[in-house]
């Protein structure tokens, strides 16, 4: 018998959306933090969900020393933006079918009332637009097996 097979880490996004604000640093440092100790694998989306629209490179893994020497920055060190197209469905089908592709269903928004009434709304619609992303055939069901559901902090 072979040894048994590792689960893949939980993979959790983090981004900071809205204006700046004092702690969002040490919010993304102990998120990433905490979620390597727990045997997590965290992403920084870059630019709030500017990033999370654009996806690809904008959405990349983050390791300890990525938040490093974080704590004494002003603003927000993964970036933040406003996102225009992130209010229209096509660009909240962007953002999840981006999501996916990374491989991530978990979500720490990081943000004022405007950024979590517009992740309570993404949180709300996303099994209606992950279906709506396989019968556009831009995922597949497998890809979107295992992700049905988007845990939001």
């Amino acid at each position: 018998m072979g040894q048994p097979t590792q689960p893949e880490p939980k993979r959790i996004g983090v981004l900071t959306s809205g204006g700046d604000a004092q702690g969002m640093n040490a919010a993304v440092r102990a998120v990433v933090r905490t979620a390597l100790k727990m045997g997590a694998q965290p992403y920084a989306i870059l630019e709030g969900w500017q990033g999370a629209v654009t996806g690809g490179d904008m959405i990349k893994p983050m390791g300890w020393s990525d938040v490093s020497s974080v704590l004494n920055k002003g603003g927000t060190v993964i970036g933040t933006a406003r996102c225009k197209e992130f209010r229209e469905r096509s660009g909240l089908r962007k953002a999840a079918k981006n999501l996916v592709l990374k491989g991530i269903d978990r979500l720490i928004s990081i943000g004022g009332d405007g950024s979590l009434a517009g992740t309570n709304e993404f949180q709300e619609e996303w099994p209606s637009l992950l279906e709506e992303l396989v019968q556009l055939g831009e995922l597949t069901p497998e890809q979107v097996a295992g992700h049905e559901k988007l845990r939001v902090a």
